[in-house]
């Protein structure tokens, strides 16, 4: 499903300035000839944006354990880390493929031999087009699937890849959305539309019905689950519209987000003849933020996912008595969906942070309230959202468990975005 030889060869890269995570007397080593050197956590600089292996490994494991019981398919969001060293570790966990937003990302994983990629997205750009076409001739092995949610693009898909004379159809999913929601067509009508659009041109294969719950809730909350399962039980509808025209044998039908796939598993899991595909992508890594509260698992008895990423920073001034300043900022880590959260300070324990808070991000410094700090001191911070976390850093350093007072380096995470 991807190539592991490709995968390995990243220990091979050669450490320079282009890593802001690693310090420079790594400079000129291979990342095996530096991991080999056995670093810890007290070697590397600031600011920085770690992993935590321990918690990779946690949530690995729950999720394909999860996905199993549910009897569902899986191709995770690659998006999110855009770090091939992970997608391996989530297709040997049995993830079906992977799911990507946009050509660039397309390539990335193409390069790493990612053999079943999903488009979680419409294909129309002409070269971008050229490019899977000649993907499809050239690997009879892999298997790509794209959306569309208008008879317009299927249209403009089709018009390309005939000037092209493609050999193998396109796989296509019909997008399903909703109003104020983001693609997707708006009705069922329009979608089936969109779907015989689809049957009607020879090069593209009316593979299943697609779609995002993620758009119409932002909360836990009981009226926002109603309306997920409200939009997901049309998803439904017009799959059953579409019954005896998918022109595969296992017709797709993919949903699920991170924050409520027990809810597409509930309305969608026992679709006659679907095959179910999950693309939950922020798992891998979780938070200490957004998904720590929304997450299906953090609404249900029994094991929870964990936060795998953390922010470290150190104090750089201390202009009154109440503030602090760490250099980490905007630049360094993620803020869309909440603020940095501050958990301990490195070989003193949370005690100095319990009743701290950020108050604001500027571009490359923290503002920390109420914390017991000394200038020169180092704060990890719990952060929230990771999917505008590892787009930040080229190389991520991981930990063998952030818990630890002085944890060893045990990987470097390569990153593509």
């Amino acid at each position: 499903m991807i190539d592991g030889d490709a995968v390995a060869a990243l220990r091979d890269e050669r450490l320079d300035w282009r890593f802001q995570a690693v310090p420079a007397d790594a400079h000129g080593r291979t990342v095996g000839e530096y991991l080999a050197s056995r670093p810890v956590l007290g070697d590397l600089g600031t600011p920085l944006l770690t992993l935590d292996a321990a918690a990779l490994d946690h949530n690995l494991a729950l999720m394909a354990a999860w996905t199993d019981r549910a009897g569902v398919e899986f191709a995770p969001h690659g998006k999110t880390t855009m770090a091939p060293q992970l997608w391996k570790r989530q297709l040997d966990a049995g993830a079906w493929g992977i799911t990507l937003a946009n050509l660039p990302q397309l390539r990335v994983a193409r390069a790493f031999g990612v053999r079943r990629l999903q488009l979680a997205n419409a294909l129309l750009d002409p070269a971008g087009l050229a490019w899977i076409s000649a993907e499809l001739d050239r690997d009879p092995q892999f298997e790509f699937l794209t959306w569309a949610d208008s008879v317009r693009t299927v249209e403009l898909m089709d018009a390309v890849l005939r000037e092209l004379g493609a050999t193998r159809p396109l796989d296509v999913c019909v997008e399903l959305g909703g109003r104020d929601g983001r693609t997707g067509a708006r009705t069922l009508d329009e979608a089936e539309a969109v779907a015989d659009a689809v049957r009607a041109a020879p090069t593209l294969r009316l593979a299943g019905v697609a779609g995002y719950e993620g758009t119409f809730a932002h909360d836990a909350s009981d009226a926002s689950v109603d309306l997920v399962d409200a939009y997901l039980r049309r998803v439904a509808d017009l799959y059953g519209r579409l019954a005896f025209a998918f022109e595969v044998d296992a017709p797709v039908v993919t949903a699920g987000g991170s924050a409520y796939f027990d809810r597409v598993v509930g309305v969608l899991g026992d679709l006659p003849s679907a095959r179910v595909v999950l693309r939950s992508g922020a798992y891998v890594i979780h938070d200490d933020g957004f998904y720590r509260g929304i997450s299906p698992l953090a609404r249900a008895e029994g094991e929870r996912f964990r936060s795998a990423m953390h922010g470290w920073g150190r104090v750089v001034s201390r202009p009154e008595r109440d503030l602090a300043l760490v250099d980490t900022g905007k630049r360094d880590l993620p803020f869309d969906e909440g603020l940095p959260e501050p958990q301990l300070v490195r070989g003193r324990g949370p005690g100095p942070v319990e009743r701290a808070h950020v108050s604001a991000l500027a571009d490359q410094h923290t503002f920390l309230r109420d914390a017991d700090v000394e200038v020169g001191d180092v704060v990890r911070f719990g952060l929230s959202h990771p999917c505008t976390a590892m787009d930040k850093w080229q190389l991520v350093p991981v930990v063998a468990s952030a818990d630890e007072e002085d944890p060893a380096v045990v990987d470097l995470i390569r990153t593509w975005f």
